[in-house]
């Protein structure tokens, strides 16, 4: 009993209400822009890269130029790449250490000359990587066009929001207090629900990964974004679940996107715990 009445018409007052609804203002302002045809010309079939004389070495000299070719993320000259890889017979290992002997000898002194060798041999995970990031490429292409790196309309809303705060400290973050009062004060375009919370936070993370896949440092947003991200996050430690499919849901991305570590994590997982 809450208020004199059960609580069953407690949640259906709460529910007429649209409290336990998502919002659909702020799925709108939060989403990527849908996939376009374009009627532009499609991006060229790259060119394999031309062989160069790196270290002497034939076998290393091959390994780079394959790695130059998977870098390509043409799915065509990946195959081609991991075809030619097979007729290598010094085992990749092999062929690692030699490399680093190589680097360290051209770059005497230096203690990360050898980082570069880091996956030397691991063309498949090379490979997977590259059409990986290719996909991502060609999907920024469709959303966006040329204007993948305007503001979006989410970006600017934060900005707005938050114009005039001051940031501070070693990472020159601005105030949590004072980040979540703003935001609060715009209540049509807040997370209404944990499935809310989670389809703003993938919102920048694909944002984020499909401007990085463009420009490898050129996917990072505006602080104030980065602001709001945190603070939905922090949302997910506030809003009860409605059923135990969300807090599996919210379980899976905190898995997914790194974020058990967070100093949120364990709010979030009383929720969950509590609210299930």
């Amino acid at each position: 009993m809450l208020a004199g009445l059960p609580l069953g018409t407690v949640k259906a007052i709460c529910s007429r209400a649209g409290v336990f609804r998502d919002n659909p203002a702020h799925r709108a302002l939060f989403s990527l822009p849908p996939i376009r045809e374009s009627s532009q010309t499609l991006p060229a079939v790259p060119e394999l890269p031309p062989k160069e004389r790196v270290t002497g070495d034939a076998e290393l000299d091959a390994v780079l130029w394959l790695q130059a070719v998977i870098n390509t993320g043409d799915a065509a000259l990946i195959d081609k790449a991991m075809e030619a890889a097979t007729r290598i017979k010094t085992p990749l290992k092999t062929l690692e250490d030699r490399y680093a002997a190589f680097l360290q000898a051209t770059n005497p002194g230096n203690p990360f000359a050898g980082l570069a060798t880091v996956g030397f041999g691991d063309l498949k995970g090379l490979a997977k990587k590259a059409i990986e990031r290719n996909c991502r490429q060609n999907e920024a292409r469709a959303r966006f066009g040329d204007a993948l790196f305007d503001p979006t309309p989410a970006e600017l809303f934060c900005t707005e929001t938050l114009a005039g705060l001051e940031r501070s400290g070693a990472l020159h973050d601005f105030d949590c207090n004072q980040v979540a009062t703003r935001f609060k004060d715009r209540p049509e375009l807040m997370p209404q629900t944990l499935a809310d919370c989670l389809h703003e936070l993938r919102f920048w993370s694909d944002l984020y990964r499909l401007r990085e896949a463009v420009c490898r440092h050129g996917g990072d947003p505006p602080p104030e974004a980065t602001a709001r991200d945190w603070f939905v996050f922090g949302m997910l430690a506030e809003i009860r679940p409605r059923t135990k499919v969300e807090s599996v849901a919210v379980l899976r991305f905190m898995g997914e996107e790194n974020r058990m570590g967070a100093r949120e994590a364990d709010a979030i997982l009383m929720n969950l715990v509590g609210g299930a």
